[in-house]
């Protein structure tokens, strides 16, 4: 097995040959583990563990199905959000965006250049250091967000359809006991 990571720090695993198919414990067209032979401890930790990895793969791949009609891909749309999540004042640095979204700065650099090449952000200096450049925002950028939102709500709907009304309450409280507090981030 090898592991890699797409375009937007995704993680890929795959056999390092062509093996996916029977008997090789990985589906060839999801890339899923279909392996039933693993041993499952007595509370069904791993069984829950690999449920929330494989529906995290599939969120991923619906909400990149919903963008692509935008030109934005999922990495792009986390730095536009936490562009604009910034809050008031000054726009962020690079290194900021690159700090709060967990990955080194040369990654900030690229997806900046895709969404400026897009007019949804632009680079300004900073007016007491020179050597600093700060991203912020453009109209398109702004507007760009708003359909960000409504391509990451159909995709959420499309995930969350198979379930009632009650049963999405019960998966919204066991996610937040799962997920981190307020001001925290994943």
């Amino acid at each position: 097995m090898s592991t890699a990571s797409d375009t937007d720090g995704t993680e890929i695993t795959g056999s390092a040959e062509s093996g996916a198919g029977p008997g090789s414990g990985e589906s060839a067209e999801s890339g899923e583990s279909t392996d039933s032979g693993e041993s499952s401890d007595s509370g069904g930790t791993t069984d829950a563990a690999e449920q929330l990895l494989r529906l995290t793969r599939r969120l991923h791949r619906v909400q990149k199905r919903h963008l692509e009609p935008l030109g934005i891909t999922p990495a792009q749309s986390r730095l536009l959000r936490a562009v604009a999540g910034h809050g008031p004042g000054e726009p962020p640095r690079m290194a900021d965006l690159a700090a709060r979204l967990e990955v080194v700065p040369r990654a900030v650099t690229t997806l900046v250049d895709g969404l400026e090449a897009a007019g949804c952000v632009r680079r300004v200096p900073d007016p007491a250091n020179r050597r600093v450049t700060r991203i912020e925002l453009t109209d398109t950028g702004r507007a760009t967000l708003g359909r960000l939102r409504n391509a990451r709500k159909r995709a959420a709907e499309e995930i969350l359809a198979p379930l009632t009304a009650d049963q999405r309450e019960v998966l919204g409280g066991l996610l937040g006991a799962l997920s981190p507090g307020p001001g925290r981030r994943c």
